[in-house]
């Protein structure tokens, strides 16, 4: 996996996880979590809630920051213990959205994913399932964009 200059691997790996579990459906992290046994006991610390948090900008990508708007958010922070775990972890989610499942869900598998003794299992039991899917969603969508492009360099020389 290809990082940022001046990013830790680790950061990058947490960013790479937390990225597939806010863009994957909420049924998909459910069923995930069904599938889970043991699953650990989730104590919630904050939330799930909703808020706002303001998107700033900038001009031509390095000038001034400017204030673009608001964008809703959910979060979520909870904690494991007990189940497949050897200590208390905690898990936190931000995600775009009113979708309170959804965070709880992308925290509880942050979660399982602090935790060193579970993080490979989960990564290819719930992770790399739920990027391969999106990565088909994607291909389907740039398939069906791309029957609709129009080659208007041949309509106008038509009119020529």
């Amino acid at each position: 996996m290809q990082t940022e200059p001046g990013v830790p691997a680790a950061v990058a790996e947490r960013q790479r996880w937390m990225r597939t579990l806010a863009l994957a459906p909420t049924a998909e992290l459910d069923a995930a979590w069904r599938r889970l046994d043991p699953k650990p006991d989730v104590q919630a610390i904050r939330g799930p809630e909703t808020g706002l948090v303001m998107v700033r900008a900038r001009v031509d990508a390095g000038g001034d920051r400017f204030n673009l708007g608001e964008a809703t958010v959910s979060r979520a922070t909870v904690r494991l213990h007990g189940g497949p775990l050897d200590a208390d972890v905690v898990g936190t989610s931000y995600l775009l959205g009113t979708d309170l499942e959804h965070a709880r869900l992308a925290a509880v598998f942050d979660g399982l994913l602090a935790d060193a003794g579970l993080r490979e299992q989960v990564l290819a039991d719930v992770v790399e399932p739920l990027e391969d899917a999106r990565a088909e969603r994607d291909e389907a969508r740039r398939v069906e964009a791309r029957s609709t492009l129009v080659d208007f360099f041949t309509v106008s020389r038509e009119h020529a």
